[in-house]
């Protein structure tokens, strides 16, 4: 069974292997729709590269995820999944004396290892799945007829549950649905706002709250603690509540992944009152870096039956399977393994913050950019606080990115606000981070908030850069982090909103292409995915020696080219359709002519032969070229004539190509222009390939050239029998006298 699952995961783990042919069929026949059974069935291999399609997608390459490293002690609890299934086959007796010993091993090691003792254990998935198990137990306990006459026993004493306001939302709300209580049983405590710590329960308002409910006849069930909060990692005073519920007689329930450090030694002396509760639930997988494992409730009861009639036992065996693959991870790492890992992470925290106090009692960090007092004159308050709360998110996905082993993310606090958060004892095992991974994190940190107090400051600069140019249009974005966004509006006023509408995205969407392709450091973009402005510009993160005027000049400039480039090619196109309606008109003219001229027999078959045999007449071909600098039609003739061709005037540039070279930037790339101001440019590369006459004299820097013959130009030649069919030519110097076959 070891050995086939680690073929198992040797192909699930590895990369694809698949030929075209087997993409191909993948590609439209497994695409995310659940297709027929096959009739013939499917072997192993074929099963398990399902499997690995279906969980790297094409996607993977582009989006950035992280990975759990799954190592040996990983595939021991995978293993333990496989095991379960085979154990479950045994015969009832053996089945039962095999579960029996794996939960008794499993229980005793976790209370030793979390110095919680005289304990019981339950199991579960879902890890509020034990707390469920616990306020049923309470009820039971509390309600002596509960188990006979149900929920009328509660109408008599309305029950009551307590929890902090700084505990996982929408836990209070889980247990009342399930447990069919109305949400009137909640009762939330905030946290403290004038004495002690702002980020752990009220003790003062919570004995407040108690007495209060049993003098109005309620009875006070469950108080739920917090050792680690899920945001920020805080411990309430759990000795002090420990005593309030001793006196009010309510059951003290603890979670929080701060629970590991009980393993440790020494113990903080805050964490280390929560062995002292009823029941607290620990989640062993993301701290050993074990996938798939149960998480697991400690609890103390005296009354088996009771715990029977909650669910926290069960007198099914297979049941008691779900510790199978803790049992055997345990194993493998060992006491001594186990407390290593903790103490890792416990570690990692130090070396994050450098110099930490003895009585460590929360094994997170959690910080947030907080700008200078110079970025704070240019913003009023709700403005610097909307931006800063982006620059927060950018700069934890950022560091997530850079530095994806670190396990950083991002979370909203309810006084803070969003914070960047690094919390080793649920991510250190699963993503393996080391020492060297922190360090980078801190270094990539320290590159990152230069970069970031600079784009704070630089946004009114940019602001008002973006002002100064009327084709530029700012556009207010509170949501990016960036030095801010802005959209380039056409100047012409001659077009309806639609097209005006069409060229407006053409051109931003242009000038963004243009601006990828500079050589700098600078992000440009479309902006968020799913942001409200359409058809512009995103700058972000800038450095410390960006100058804001040249880069929003160069912005403009770059904008105005391409509308110039725009009209030019608007301009060239309306000339080449009139030149073909004007070819058009004048050959159907000369086919009218020479349909005078030749008469009509010679156009009927075979008697047009004959005609032409007794009576043989020369017609002439006068064919059209249409100059694309000049957008004029001519005939051909001078081209058959050395001496016309001789006479001609000088080629002489378009306006059009002049405008061009006005706007167009000396970076950029000559691909992007039109045909016209190819032909413009074909004076220079033509001089470069005539050779120099042996009469040439040249004096110092100063070299005379002989006169010469003027540059091609582009001809377009339209003959009578083809009068739908024009091409573009030029033709070269000494070549007038060819046939106009040979010319085309």
């Amino acid at each position: 069974m070891g050995d086939h699952l680690a073929d198992a995961m040797k192909i699930l783990e590895s990369d694809r292997t698949w030929t075209a042919q087997n993409q191909e069929q993948q590609r439209f026949s497994w695409r995310d729709i659940p297709g027929p059974l096959q009739g013939n069935g499917q072997d192993m291999v074929t099963i398990l590269q399902l499997v690995q399609n279906l969980m790297h997608d094409e996607e993977d390459k582009l989006v950035h995820r992280r990975m759990q490293c799954v190592g040996e002690q990983g595939h021991m609890a995978l293993l333990g999944h496989s095991l379960a299934a085979y154990i479950s086959v045994l015969d009832k007796d053996r089945l039962r004396k095999v579960t029996t010993r794996i939960l008794s091993d499993t229980t005793l090691w976790l209370c030793r290892l979390f110095r919680y003792e005289s304990g019981s254990v339950y199991f579960h998935d879902d890890d509020r799945e034990g707390l469920l198990k616990v306020c049923r137990l309470i009820i039971n306990a509390r309600y002596e007829d509960y188990a006979t006459e149900g929920f009328t026993m509660l109408s008599f004493r309305h029950p009551v549950i307590y929890h902090s306001a700084a505990c996982r939302p929408g836990l209070g709300q889980h247990l009342c649905s399930q447990l069919g209580l109305p949400l009137s049983t909640l009762c939330c405590v905030p946290c403290n706002t004038m004495f002690g710590s702002q980020h752990q329960m009220d003790v003062a308002l919570l004995d407040k709250l108690m007495r209060e409910d049993l003098e109005s006849g309620k009875l006070p069930l469950l108080l739920i603690a917090n050792a680690g909060t899920p945001g920020a990692g805080h411990t309430d005073k759990l000795g002090r509540l420990k005593e309030l519920c001793v006196q009010y007689n309510v059951w003290l329930h603890v979670e929080g992944f701060n629970l590991a450090t009980l393993a440790l030694s020494p113990v903080s002396s805050m964490i280390m009152a929560a062995t002292k509760s009823d029941s607290m639930t620990l989640t062993p997988g993301p701290w050993l870096g074990l996938p798939a494992v149960p998480a697991a409730t400690l609890y103390r009861h005296e009354d088996p039956a009771l715990s029977l009639a909650a669910g926290l036992t069960s007198s099914h065996p297979v049941e008691k399977l779900r510790a199978l693959p803790l049992w055997l991870s345990l194993q493998y790492l060992g006491h001594d393994g186990i407390v290593e890992r903790i103490r890792h992470a416990s570690q990692l925290v130090r070396t994050a913050l450098r110099r930490v106090e003895d009585d460590l009692s929360s094994p997170v960090v959690v910080f947030r950019f907080s700008p200078d007092s110079s970025s704070g004159n240019f913003f009023p308050c709700y403005t610097l606080r909307g931006v800063c709360v982006c620059v927060c998110c950018q700069l934890g996905e950022r560091l997530a990115r850079l530095v994806p082993a670190s396990g950083v993310d991002v979370v909203e606090l309810e006084d803070e606000g969003v914070c960047v958060r690094f919390n080793p004892i649920m991510t250190a095992a699963v993503l393996g981070t080391q020492e060297a991974d922190v360090m980078a994190l801190s270094e990539r940190l320290m590159e990152l908030l230069p970069s970031l107090s600079c784009t704070l400051r630089s946004r009114q600069d940019f602001r008002e850069e973006v002002f100064q140019h009327a084709v530029l249009s700012y556009v207010e974005d509170l949501n990016w982090a960036g030095l801010g966004a802005l959209r380039y509006e056409p100047r012409r006023t001659d077009l309806d909103e639609g097209r005006r509408h069409q060229q407006m995205e053409k051109i931003n969407s242009d000038l963004l292409k243009k601006l990828k392709e500079l050589d700098t450091d600078l992000d440009f973009s479309t902006g968020p995915e799913f942001g409200e402005e359409r058809n512009c510009v995103f700058i972000g993160m800038v450095p410390e020696d960006i100058d804001v005027a040249v880069l929003v000049e160069t912005i403009a400039s770059i904008g105005r080219e391409l509308e110039e480039s725009g009209k030019l090619l608007e301009n060239m196109t309306e000339v080449v359709r009139k030149g073909i309606l004007e070819a058009e008109e004048q050959l159907r003219r000369a086919n009218e002519e020479k349909l005078i001229e030749e008469g009509v027999l010679r156009q009927i078959p075979l008697v047009g032969s004959v005609v032409n045999w007794f009576s043989p007449f020369q017609s002439s071909v006068k064919g059209r070229t249409f100059d694309l600098a000049a957008g004029s039609l001519d005939t051909t003739e001078p081209i058959y004539s050395l001496k016309a061709q001789t006479n001609r005037e000088a080629f002489s540039e378009s306006p059009a190509s002049t405008g061009q070279k006005a706007f167009r930037r000396p970076a950029m790339s000559t691909d992007s222009y039109s045909e016209t101001s190819s032909v413009c440019h074909l004076d220079e590369s033509y001089r470069d390939t005539v050779p120099q006459p042996p009469g040439e004299r040249v004096e110092g820097d100063v070299a005379e050239v002989p006169q010469m013959s003027p540059p091609p130009k582009l001809e377009l030649e339209v003959s009578e029998e083809e009068a739908s069919a024009w091409t573009v030519q030029r033709v070269p110097e000494g070549e007038e006298g060819e046939s106009p076959a040979s010319i085309r």
